[in-house]
């Protein structure tokens, strides 16, 4: 903490010049470390005057005062490349949506390669037997930072039932389902083999401690505690404006209101924790990602390891038979005029207009299997570790998507909270393929 001498010399000396435009900050210039110096400056320069306006004189809500760049330093650590990258992200993302900037201009829509799989039948049954062998060399991670909240639930979305028969919640099902895969894995190798897959569960300030308590409870329904890892991402700053400025809580002046970023942080999280290192050193070589309440997953995934193996796929997304205009993203091929290709998850109102665009005039419409082409996504993803190098890194994503509530068309201002979110998806760079399954 700056001392009263100290802050008398940086007065004097006038090396508090660069905040001559925000008075009430260059009077409580006194208050702040070096640090907390640094990122006030930062702020200003990313025109963040307005979240210091109010800030009254030195020795009234000093603690708040303090209080705010606690806050701030989390959130500048919590964001590759910092609030400068977020805001500057923001800017570019805002000043897009403003000019009605088509995000797939140049790219034209195909259907990406992926293998069909009727549950149950000869080729499925192969399949199935492969990614059970390779089972025990994958990890599984969980995003779960949502509350049921839409559900009419007060709780953690894991803690649901699966189903009423039992009332068995989601998570111990995943849990005893992967206990079961790796028992059925480690009997295919030869040489005894011991390993257990790792199970991650990204979680978020809503459900943390509530999932520990529950994992605990149930002295984590068999698992060995070791197994399991909790990865609690953080939340990122809201936008007052069209400007990017951040946005104050309602409730509390010292506070930026905040948002969590999306179930993508899971990518960075992983990275910055070091487990991705930690399973290419123990020569893991698949990485299967899945969401939080989805009951049949399990009934799928050995199989879809199962083609990721066979065909030799780095990533590998499950997805289910889709009608057209079905509100669901569908995967999709997009090549741009430059030559760039990506497989993603193109959102419904975007896929038709997008199809009509690009020369198909009926846009998104069943083909002779009663189902769209294009086939829905449910945010499972397997991923393969490269030999040399991980699949992807996470320090360099841009990923984020802009969601945002106007009051009016012509407005500057949200009448809700805009922030940027990151999806699950948004890593995937390289050539990816689907398994469809009926």
């Amino acid at each position: 903490m700056a001392s009263g001498a100290d802050a008398a010399a940086l007065v004097t000396s006038g090396a508090d010049e660069w905040a001559a435009a925000c008075p009430p900050l260059r009077r409580n210039l006194q208050l702040l470390a070096p640090d907390e110096v640094e990122l006030a400056k930062m702020l200003l320069n990313e025109g963040q005057i307005h979240l210091f306006e109010h800030w009254p004189e030195p020795g009234i809500d000093d603690d708040k005062k303090r209080g705010f760049f606690d806050q701030v330093r989390r959130l500048n650590s919590s964001y590759p490349g910092g609030l400068v990258s977020y805001i500057k992200n923001a800017k570019k993302l805002l000043a897009d949506s403003k000019a009605g900037k088509n995000p797939y201009d140049g790219f034209t829509p195909s259907v990406p390669s992926g293998e069909i799989l009727n549950f149950g039948d000869d080729n499925f049954v192969s399949l199935e037997a492969a990614g059970i062998k390779e089972a025990h060399n994958a990890a599984f991670v969980l995003v779960a930072g949502g509350l049921g909240e839409r559900l009419g639930y007060k709780g953690i979305k894991v803690a649901l039932p699966r189903e009423t028969t039992t009332g068995k919640c989601f998570i111990q099902h995943y849990i005893e389902s992967i206990l079961v895969l790796q028992e059925a894995s480690c009997k295919t190798v030869d040489d005894g083999c011991q390993k257990k897959i790792p199970f991650v569960i990204m979680t978020s300030d809503d459900t943390n401690a509530l999932t520990i308590k529950l994992l605990e409870s149930n002295s984590y329904f068999g698992m060995e505690p070791s197994q399991v890892k909790l990865l609690k991402q953080e939340k990122v700053a809201c936008l007052a404006d069209n400007d990017a400025r951040l946005a104050l809580d309602p409730s509390d002046k010292y506070k930026i209101q905040t948002k969590p970023h999306g179930h993508g942080d899971v990518h960075s999280l992983l990275y910055s924790s070091g487990l991705l290192e930690q399973w290419k050193s123990e020569g893991r070589k698949w990485v299967l990602f899945f969401q939080d309440t989805n009951g049949l997953l399990f009934n799928a995934i050995p199989s879809a390891l199962g083609v990721s193996a066979t065909k030799g796929y780095n990533v590998n997304s499950l997805a289910v038979p889709r009608k057209a205009k079905e509100a669901i993203g569908g995967i999709t091929k997009l090549t741009h005029v430059d030559g760039r290709t990506m497989v993603i998850n193109v959102e419904y109102n975007q896929l038709d207009p997008l199809l009509r665009a690009t020369g198909y005039p009926d846009g998104d419409t069943n083909s002779e299997t009663g189902y769209s082409p294009y086939p829905g996504n449910i945010n499972q993803v397997n991923y393969i570790f490269q030999r040399d190098n991980l699949p992807y890194d996470t320090r360099s994503i841009d990923c984020s998507a802009l969601m945002i509530w106007r009051c009016n068309a012509n407005t500057n201002e949200f009448c809700g909270c805009c922030y940027l979110q990151c999806h699950i998806m948004c890593v995937i760079t390289f050539h990816v393929h689907f398994v469809h399954c009926f």
